[in-house]
């Protein structure tokens, strides 16, 4: 099974900074010290391309940002400062998400260890998230592979605003977020499907409200590719997330999602999104434990 990874590409982000840059090289350790995977299971991706940003995004929006010509405000709603390291980062994280989506249509599931940057929208970024990877590669699918219909399983504890907003009225790519109802993005887009939480929730009502909205979703799509974005910021210690969700309540989530899709023989291509855990090692190993589940899963 091949793994994609970007963290050898590192923004240069003062010290103070909220973002956990460090999680993704942890968690590509971790990964390859629990034994499941082997050093030729990882591979560096290609960063995603003009022609493949723009099936999801405006030419003019890609232009600026290649060149930095984004403005004061546009900076401080995506949160990181521009550099040409952070233009790198992003076409190579996105281009991991579609590596990844090319192998699991040909070898049932991958994984992008870093991606699900869902607050990106067709012409702005914010959140932490310049390009939308999850778009890229469905668009990128559709013209590749021919799929008619992606879903897009959204986990993470913020509305994948970005996504539903590139996708609206489009029948071709179902959007599914599951997040919780107070937390940003505080003016929420529409997606094609919406679970929204109240503050605390915990694991048994969060994944009762999960399964009734996964078998919606795969129902209604009936997808040929399902994109997983599996934050690890719904955990009751992430320091942006709001929700009441233990490790072992996030490891039924992983396992509720992979083995509905493995049980209907949906191709899916996974993605890390958030994670904030005031330790980052909680962060690490909660995405790391996504993977493991997914490895066993396929592999039984």
């Amino acid at each position: 099974m091949t793994l994609f990874y970007s963290d050898v590409f590192v923004l240069p982000l003062p010290s103070h900074h909220r973002f956990p840059m460090g999680k993704y090289l942890r968690l590509r350790e971790r990964l390859l010290a629990s034994n499941e995977f082997a050093e030729r299971d990882f591979r560096v991706p290609e960063g995603a391309t003009d022609q493949e940003i723009t099936r999801a995004h405006c030419p003019r929006y890609l232009e600026r940002v290649t060149r930095g010509d984004l403005d004061a405000a546009e900076i401080r709603a995506i949160g990181f400062p521009w550099s040409e390291r952070m233009v790198e980062r992003s076409r190579r994280s996105s281009g991991a998400t579609l590596a990844a989506a090319r192998e699991a249509l040909a070898r049932s599931w991958s994984a992008n260890l870093a991606g699900g940057t869902h607050h990106a929208h067709r012409a702005r970024g914010e959140g932490f998230c310049v390009f939308n990877d999850a778009a890229i590669a469905a668009r990128a699918m559709q013209v590749e592979a021919g799929l008619q219909r992606v879903a897009i399983v959204d986990c993470d504890v913020h509305q994948g605003n970005g996504t539903a907003s590139i996708f609206a009225g489009d029948d071709s790519v179902f959007t599914f977020s599951i997040h919780g109802a107070r937390n940003f993005p505080f003016a929420k887009e529409r997606s094609d499907l919406d679970i929204e939480l109240p503050d605390g929730t915990g694991d048994d009502e969060y994944l009762w409200h999960l399964e009734r909205g996964l078998d919606e979703t795969l129902e209604r799509s009936r997808p040929q590719l399902a994109i997983y974005l599996a934050g690890a910021d719904p955990y009751e210690d992430d320091r942006l997330g709001r929700l009441k969700l233990t490790k072992r309540g996030l490891a039924r989530r992983d396992d509720l999602v992979l083995g509905t899709l493995r049980a209907r023989g949906i191709p899916v291509a996974i993605t890390m999104a958030g994670g904030y855990a005031r330790n980052i090692d909680d962060s690490v190993e909660i995405h790391a434990n996504t993977l493991l589940a997914a490895q066993a899963r396929w592999a039984s």
